[in-house]
């Protein structure tokens, strides 16, 4: 793995909680929303990830690094993480609550609440704050092991 390899990794890593904590956010900041402008309330989303892959999957240097890869080394690297998509929440149900003075209440007094839940919302939340961290530490890290090769080569 090149040196620039584990930047990019680790930049992709940080990228991606970073864009999984503005959508926890979104979803707080939307905890009490009854209307939306397509006149629902509003849903929780949800970020899923996946592996980063490379742009050109047939070149003569990516055949090659796989088949010493395969043969060779037994070794793998990865290429980061990017988002691959953010969903709405159709599993968990919408909260109702019973108040017929509310004016988005239906014919029987009750307020369709989204579902979201700040316990699990804030959970994610320290969760996708902890691994931006490890992110950001395997970064520094990788930028301390390359200052130092350049130290050595002086």
């Amino acid at each position: 793995m090149g040196l620039f390899s584990a930047f990019n990794i680790n930049a992709s890593g940080l990228t991606a909680e970073r864009y999984r904590m503005d959508i926890i956010s979104e979803n707080v900041a939307n905890a009490n929303t009854t209307r939306t402008a397509d006149g629902s309330p509003y849903r929780r989303k949800v970020v899923s990830f996946e592996e980063k892959s490379e742009r050109n999957m047939s070149s003569f240097s990516h055949v090659f690094g796989k088949a010493i890869h395969d043969h060779a080394f037994m070794e793998t690297t990865g290429t980061g993480v990017r988002v691959s998509g953010v969903y709405h929440d159709y599993v968990t149900e919408m909260n109702m609550a019973y108040d017929p003075s509310h004016p988005d209440a239906d014919e029987n007094g009750y307020v369709t609440y989204p579902n979201v839940n700040i316990i699990t919302e804030m959970t994610n939340m320290i969760d996708a704050s902890r691994a931006y961290e490890a992110n950001s530490t395997a970064f520094n890290a990788s930028k301390a092991m390359a200052q130092r090769g350049l130290e050595i080569g002086q």
